[in-house]
Formats: structure tokens, C-alpha cells, sequence
């Protein structure tokens, strides 16, 4: 690897998956402390005017953006103003900025897959906040990789998946859609796809742009819970009649979660040649390693 990499947010799940898999074919990241209070406009200028990386991998907030239950609205200004003056700092520098996005950036209001061509469209203030980020970065970085994820999943203890095995072991009934789609994306699968762009991205390919990523094989809700519980039985004795198949419309977050949120992975394999991978074969790594840790 020619490129030096720069890593914001080596300590998050995401993050975490990236240094592993780097660490197996010899590649490092500079993965910097934030600062107590978190990375913010100021901080981001001093770090990147003292280290001068060719890359620089957003990964700050990747908690906020992809695992938490609920975020402030006025962290995510903050954030914006932070992701801002990173975009204008890499395109100063004439650094490259990648940077994961979601699928979230749409309502879910059509049935088909969404391209990258797609008009945004979000329904929540995450969402909307995940739209601007990425018109920051269009505008202001030209050499730039947005990512778009489907459906998230990692071993954090607070994250979506540790909420979700935390109330299959208090054995309350969980309501799950069973009519709303989208790409689950194991943590590690993620990973890979940003390390295979890093290394299209070292052979001076100039491939800017948004790209969509999702685990192969759209799945619900429901399903995806049904084989996270027959995995997480191989660790804990748990009661697998809790698990509700229940309407989209009737479940708590309608309003803020699209329907409809499978991505067409088209674009990444022509461009990068980035196969989508079953998402079901990332399960058990995962939870192996939420056990484990747990």
C-alpha cells in the first residue's frame, strides 16, 4: 500500500473490522485518539494540517449514524459542521475522503431497488442529517467515495443487534416486519468492501462517486431476526416463540424507517468488480464475537 491512511473512528465496530482485515494482507491505518470532546471542526483542521494522509476514512460517527437507538438533533448539526470542514480540508489538501452512507437516505416508498441515480429522500432527522453529509462531501471534495450500507449489523453491546439479543434473552415478545425489505450487512462484509476500494483506490483509479453495498439475498426483518436467534442459540438457551411477524404500518418506527430499502449493488461491481456476499454467512462470526466479548 503506497497511500497512507488516515482511520477517524478506529475504536468503533466498524472501524475495528477495518484494522483486522488490513492487518491480514499488511496494510495500517494512522488511527488517531479523538479528543475527549469528539472530533469536531477545529480538532479535524490541526489533525490533518500536522499528518497530511492521502486517505481519510470517515468513520467518526459511526455509531450515531448506523447503531444507536436515538440521536440528538443538535449532534448531528455539530457533525454536519465537523464532516463539512473535513470535505473542505481534503479537498484543500487534495486528499481523498471515503465516507459510509445509507440506504436511509430513502423513503422506501418504491418497491424496486434503489440505484445510485435514485433522488434522496429521507424521512427522519438522521436521515435528513445522512443526505447532507453527503451533499457536503459531493460539493465540496471532488475526490471522494461515498458508501452507501444497507442494514448494519456489528457486535457492539449497544448497537442494533445487541439491543435486539438483549430482549431475546428477557424473553418479551419482539414485533418484526415481515413486509419490509432491505440488505443485511454483517460488520465484516462491510469492511472488506471499503478495503477493496482502499486498494483499487492505491492504483491511482480514479473512481469518485456514491456506491451502493448491500449483503446479497433482501431479506425482512423477521427473517433476519428468525436466523439471528436460531445463531444465538448455539451460545444461550433462548425461547424461540417470541419473535411476532407484524405489519410495517404497525410497527414503532414506520415513520422513520423506509419499507423499502434494498439497494441494487450493480454499480460497485462494474466499477470496483465487488461481489455481494451472503449475509447469513457473516452471522456467526458475529455473534461469536458479541458473546465473547459480552
Amino acid at each position: 500500500m503506497r497511500m497512507r491512511l488516515m482511520l477517524l473512528g478506529g475504536g468503533n465496530a466498524l472501524g475495528q473490522a477495518l484494522i483486522r482485515l488490513g492487518a491480514e494482507e499488511d496494510i495500517g491505518f494512522f488511527a488517531p485518539c479523538p479528543p475527549a470532546q469528539g472530533w469536531d471542526a477545529a480538532s479535524l483542521t490541526q489533525l490533518l494540517d500536522d499528518n497530511r494522509p492521502d486517505v481519510v476514512i470517515n468513520l467518526a460517527y459511526y455509531f450515531d449514524w448506523f447503531q444507536s437507538s436515538l440521536v440528538d438533533e443538535q449532534v448531528l448539526i455539530r457533525q454536519g459542521r465537523a464532516v463539512e470542514r473535513l470535505a473542505e480540508l481534503c479537498q484543500h489538501h487534495d486528499f481523498i475522503l471515503l465516507q459510509p452512507s445509507s440506504y436511509r437516505v430513502f423513503d422506501g416508498a418504491r418497491t424496486t431497488a434503489y440505484s445510485e441515480k435514485d433522488e434522496l429522500a429521507p424521512l427522519d432527522s438522521r436521515s435528513r442529517a445522512l443526505s447532507e453529509f453527503e451533499q457536503s462531501v459531493r460539493a465540496l471534495c471532488p475526490r471522494h467515495v461515498l458508501l452507501r450500507f444497507g442494514w448494519l449489523l456489528d457486535e457492539s453491546a449497544d448497537g442494533i443487534l445487541g439491543r435486539f439479543l438483549r430482549r431475546l434473552e428477557e424473553g418479551v415478545s419482539i414485533e418484526l416486519a415481515d413486509d419490509r425489505r432491505g440488505n443485511p450487512t454483517p460488520v465484516d462484509d462491510a469492511a472488506r468492501v471499503m478495503l477493496a476500494v482502499i486498494k483499487q483506490l492505491d492504483c491511482q483509479a480514479p473512481l469518485w462517486g456514491v456506491y451502493h453495498y448491500g449483503g446479497h439475498e433482501a431479506s425482512t426483518p423477521l427473517l433476519v431476526g428468525q436466523a439471528i436467534l436460531a445463531e444465538a442459540g448455539r451460545h444461550r438457551s433462548l425461547e424461540g416463540e417470541i419473535l411476532v411477524p407484524t405489519a410495517h404500518a404497525d410497527c414503532s418506527d414506520a415513520e422513520d424507517e423506509p419499507q423499502h430499502g434494498v439497494l441494487a449493488c450493480k454499480k460497485i461491481f462494474n466499477t470496483f468488480g465487488i461481489k455481494p456476499r451472503a449475509w447469513r454467512a457473516g452471522l456467526a462470526p458475529l455473534l461469536e464475537r458479541y458473546y465473547r466479548h459480552g
